[in-house]
């Protein structure tokens, strides 16, 4: 699967999930320490609709912002 919306061509972004060790400084602690940074993806919300493009029906993928704003014709 093509993982970008064909509209605003919206695709994964990437980040970190991090894992920490340790008792917070509010509640006693020497503060939160970070032990390991794995690299993740954020993936867009698409959808598989059929849409009025250029006068032609094409089977095309779109996030749900897009759909959401009706920037699309939907076709039944």
């Amino acid at each position: 699967m093509f993982k970008r919306c064909a509209i605003c061509n919206k695709g994964p972004m990437y980040g970190h999930s991090l894992s920490h060790r340790g008792m917070a400084k509010k509640k006693g602690g020497t503060g939160r320490k970070t032990t390991r940074v794995n690299k993740r993806r954020f993936m867009p919300n698409l959808h598989k609709i059929k849409a009025k493009l250029e006068g032609r029906i094409k089977t095309i993928y779109i996030c749900a912002k897009c759909l959401k704003k009706g920037k699309v014709e939907k076709v039944i």
